[in-house]
């Protein structure tokens, strides 16, 4: 069996041959442009290279998609399985580029397989062709007479009526709802549907306490379905025997409340949430339910929000948020997608759209890590930063992996340096694909031999290093007590923690005297403010680094050198998953940390602190007998892990009186 793929670039598009080639057998040709074959070439290496992949040069703008004759007459009668997925789903597009790849592009297609001899031509289409139909729309129905509200809407229909009407091999049509990030890793590379609020949550979020109730308005229902739920129905369907000349709904089978939504990632960011004190079922009761559907307030909102007038201020208000105007009259659906024929074709495969729930956390993560763009828009951090060379050691995960994405966003060039290399090279190339540049070093952080061998090779290969993040680093929870005859937690965290550090630093001082410039942040702890029970050898590790610092600051402000202490609270990174406990503790993300990052080499501070972690602070220096009497019920409180004690990891669900505590000392390491 054979395939031949359109888009497979594109976001659908990757994680169906993901599941081709994890489930079929045979050759999958892969259209690519010319000037996009390095991009495909590199998405083959993430898929394994297999030799199964093999790219075909053609233009979705061209006569039978560009495809040279003679290969075409090569592979006719040979291809089994055509999916055309290259199209544009984006609602801000212009007019001519809806009407050149979706309507073009699908008249091509269906050309080239008509040409081909294909067994099924699939075509990806979308919910938009339902355009702003009223009421009940299930896989059976297509021109109903509906209103096209935009290029968007009108191009997906008459794409799915070409292939309707014009297709010369069997078909088949999938029309998928609003589609998010991957549901299990968060996978997302464009921003559409929910994610245009995003920045919104995330503004509230850091300027609002998460526990402020706003007033919503109702603004009806949407649906949303996650990628690999898409990708892997098309791959079923597709392969069901007696489906051709239908359509199958890729939705959610439950309408899913806007607001609702909303609210679901504004938990996942711990942004306030919206109450909505009028909703449906108290405006359904009202006289305008009665009048006709063009006269209810909703269409005539409607009808307003697309008058220029309208749109200038929206572009004026929300625009500037990140939500484009266009976007605002599509927020709901007029129309319920029914899927009873889809799912009941889907059944026994265990394919299902999980509830939004489950993973608006894992969506939210995934783009406050990797695709949020605020910093483009900083002219402060886009100053600090543009063509400097950052350091950034841990740079395969967490914190590290965030500041490396964010700095290059503002210009920067990260300098990535992890024991991995295989992840650095996935964060390289993630970086590169959002149009940055970044360098990728391989080094154990803990072999200080390993780190002059590094600090030389950077020596030679940049003129200067403008800053370094000291953020590898490693943490231990265990007490005392557990600990007098493991020497070795000491050693292992100061190797890492503060040896490797200055090591580090040590090493890049002389190019950054020549250049009388650097900048040296250190991602410590907000234990050393705090000194919470079990953290012994963690945070004497961090002080250290802290005490060497303010030292070596007198020393080097003459040359240029300056350093920065981050005393960060607990953030929600691999660093703390052993300890299960933490599941349920108030955290910062990986982003917020981040932030604070950034803020230290834009700003330069010498130290970032916590209100917590200053209170803690404070507590020592003016009453220390007490300040250790509450640490020694918190001792008390928080026992040592099973991990800690030698002993099978298990998940532990913090008590209430733990609950307590670390909400009241929000970030500090119990």
């Amino acid at each position: 069996m054979s395939y031949f793929v359109t888009g497979a670039t594109g976001f659908i598009g990757r994680f169906l041959v993901s599941e081709l080639l994890e489930n079929r057998d045979g050759e999958i040709y892969l259209l690519c442009r010319d000037s996009s074959r390095d991009r495909l070439d590199a998405l083959i290496k993430l898929w394994g290279g297999s030799s199964r992949l093999i790219p075909v040069s053609g233009d979705l703008r061209a006569d039978l998609l560009g495809v040279d004759p003679e290969w075409i007459a090569q592979h006719a009668g040979s291809i089994d399985h055509f999916f055309h997925l290259a199209a544009i789903y984006d609602m801000t597009a212009s007019e001519q580029m809806n009407e050149e790849l979706n309507v073009g592009g699908t008249r091509s297609a269906i050309e080239l397989a008509g040409a081909l001899e294909a067994g099924v031509f699939h075509q990806v289409s979308s919910i938009a062709a339902s355009g702003d139909y009223h009421g009940l729309y299930d896989e059976t129905m297509f021109d109903e007479g509906q209103r096209l509200p935009s290029a968007y809407h009108r191009t997906k229909f008459e794409s799915e009526k070409i292939v309707r009407e014009e297709c010369p091999v069997p078909w088949r049509v999938y029309r998928p709802a609003v589609v998010v990030g991957h549901s299990e890793t968060g996978a997302m590379d464009k921003i559409d549907g929910p994610y245009y609020f995003f920045p919104l949550l995330k503004r509230m979020r850091d300027n609002l306490p998460n526990w402020l109730p706003l007033v919503g308005v109702d603004l009806g229902d949407t649906n949303v379905v996650p990628v690999d739920y898409v990708a892997k129905a098309m791959d079923h369907l597709g392969h069901l025997e007696g489906q051709d000349g239908k359509a199958f709904h890729l939705v959610n089978p439950e309408p899913q409340n806007t607001i609702e939504m909303l609210n679901s990632f504004a938990a996942a960011a711990k942004a306030p949430q919206f109450a909505v004190p009028v909703d449906r079922a108290m405006t359904s009761r009202l006289p305008t339910a009665l009048l006709p559907r063009q006269f209810r307030p909703s269409a005539l909102i409607g009808a307003m929000v697309r008058t220029a007038p309208a749109q200038l201020a929206l572009g004026q208000t929300v625009g500037r948020l990140g939500i484009p105007p266009e976007v605002i009259e599509h927020v709901s659906f007029p129309t319920v997608y029914a899927s009873k024929a889809t799912q009941k074709a889907l059944a026994g495969s265990g394919i299902a759209v999980p509830d939004l729930e489950s993973y608006a956390g894992t969506l939210w993560s995934y783009w406050e890590e990797m695709l949020d763009d605020s910093i483009r828009s900083d002219k402060a951090a886009v100053a600090a930063l543009k063509g400097k060379t950052v350091v950034i050691t841990g740079a395969s995960s967490g914190i590290g992996l965030v500041t490396a994405v964010q700095v290059a966003k503002a210009g920067a060039i990260p300098i990535l340096v992890a024991r991995g290399k295989d992840k650095l090279e996935a964060t390289k190339a993630l970086i590169e694909s959002q149009g940055g540049t970044a360098f990728a070093y391989g080094c154990d952080l803990s072999d200080l031999q390993a780190i002059d061998a590094l600090t030389q090779q950077l020596s030679a290969d940049f003129e200067r290093i403008d800053f370094v993040v000291n953020n590898a680093g490693r943490s231990i929870r265990r007490s005392l007590k557990l600990s007098e005859d493991r020497f070795h937690d000491f050693e292992r965290t100061m190797q890492l923690n503060y040896f490797g550090a200055i090591r580090l630093v040590m090493g890049l001082l002389p190019t950054m005297r020549q250049n009388k410039s650097g900048h040296i942040v250190n991602i410590s702890s907000i234990g050393v403010l705090t000194n919470p029970p079990r953290f012994s050898a963690y945070v004497a590790s961090k002080a250290a680094l802290d005490a060497w610092s303010n030292v070596v600051s007198s020393e080097l402000v003459g040359d240029g050198v300056s350093f920065t202490s981050i005393h960060m609270p607990l953030v929600r990174t691999p660093m703390i998953a052993p300890t299960k406990m933490y599941d349920r503790f108030p955290t910062i993300s990986p982003g917020q940390a981040a932030q604070k990052v950034i803020t230290a080499l834009v700003d330069k501070p010498h130290e970032i602190n916590t209100l917590t972690g200053n209170l803690g602070a404070l507590a020592h220096t003016l009453a220390p007998k007490a300040a250790f009497r509450i640490l020694h019920l918190a001792y008390q409180v928080f026992p040592d892990s099973a991990a800690a004690r030698g002993e099978n990891q298990s998940a532990q669900v913090p008590t209430n009186e733990q609950a307590m505590m670390a909400r009241v000392l929000k970030g500090v390491h119990w």
